[in-house]
């Protein structure tokens, strides 16, 4: 498939039939995944867990990188997940994603979707790396580098790319004159870059995949209550509207079950063949952000984050820091041009 076969996926709701409270196990209906391989980075709490639990429960076989292998293993098993198998990786260490990458593509597995689900969310100034941000360190540029380094197993068998984003991606774009955060240290904005950075690494990883099949979307979860939350205060939450003085969650707020719903979805239905490098919300691709709503805060895409040249600028930078691009020059892939 040529780059003038490709259509860009207009940034539209579908009409899926699901919505902001469904479960994943909903969700796949029945839909039988055997034979499917599957990653999920953190698939051993919260979201992840949700994620995995329903995909293998589906029948996939899912592997889990984990950075503390001990510890997810206990928690797949208290789950009734000890078949899923653990691979130790830290994303926020390029090394051990290198050598977890190299491990599978070894092991003569194939790849049928990749969900790069891990994150860290408004932690304290810590340096990862080359004195990465952490937040961007891990949650883009470990994923990042993890596709990259698998595009060979993605592109073999028309894969999906799931990469979570967030309403975060509405505090800050990418801070192209600084991205590491030396100039002074925000956590929201640094958070918030980085959400935003996961949604345009699927807009151009579609667009350079999409000749391959392989299709990309970013998924926007919802408000969940996970360990996501270990840096905050419950004062910091409250003040952010999400509960009130007594630890009651405002309306809206989702399970993990439910948060995990448009991972599962955007990664397994058949609506989204042929489509790709969109943003999706409550299972169906979002619509743009309308700044009139009252809602417009927690629904919907800002322009910045699906924005081509935006996109295409983090690929150059991301490659330029990480060392790895798939579609580096002298690169056969197939892709596409986006206007």
């Amino acid at each position: 498939m040529g780059r003038s076969d490709i259509q860009k996926t207009p940034q539209e709701p579908l009409g899926s039939g699901f919505g902001h409270y469904t479960p994943a196990a909903e969700v796949l209906g029945g839909t039988d995944l055997s034979g499917a391989a599957v990653i999920v980075t953190g698939g051993y709490s919260g979201l992840g867990l949700e994620t995995v639990r329903a995909l293998a429960g589906a029948g996939a076989s899912v592997t889990v990188p984990a950075r503390r292998v001990d510890h997810a293993r206990g928690v797949l098993e208290a789950a009734g997940l000890g078949g899923v198998q653990l691979v130790g990786m830290d994303l926020g260490d390029q090394a051990s994603v290198k050598r977890f990458a190299a491990a599978y593509l070894e092991s003569g597995k194939g790849l049928d979707l990749l969900v790069n689900n891990a994150a860290i969310m408004a932690c304290p100034e810590t340096r990862v790396g080359p004195g990465w941000e952490a937040q961007f360190g891990t949650n883009h540029l470990g994923h990042f580098t993890l596709a990259n380094l698998l595009w060979p197993l993605l592109a073999d068998g028309g894969a999906r790319v799931v990469a979570l984003s967030s309403t975060g991606h509405k505090r800050s774009g990418i801070h192209f004159d600084d991205p590491q955060f030396t100039h002074g240290y925000d956590k929201w904005q640094a958070y918030g870059q980085a959400k935003t950075a996961n949604s345009l690494f699927a807009v151009w990883l579609d667009a350079m995949g999409a000749g391959n099949g392989v299709r990309a979307f970013a998924v926007n979860p919802g408000g969940i209550m996970t360990g996501l939350q270990r840096h905050l205060t419950q004062e910091e939450m409250v003040a952010a509207g999400w509960m009130d003085a007594s630890g009651k969650l405002r309306e809206g707020f989702k399970t993990p079950e439910q948060g995990a719903a448009t991972s599962v979805w955007a990664g397994t239905s058949p609506l989204l063949d042929g489509r790709g490098g969109v943003y999706c919300e409550d299972c169906d691709i979002a619509g743009p952000t309308d700044p009139g709503s009252e809602l417009a805060r927690f629904m919907g895409v800002d322009a910045h984050a699906v924005d081509p040249e935006f996109a295409r600028g983090l690929w150059e930078l991301s490659a330029e820091l990480t060392g790895v691009n798939a579609f580096g020059r002298g690169s056969r892939q197939g892709g596409r041009t986006l206007s």
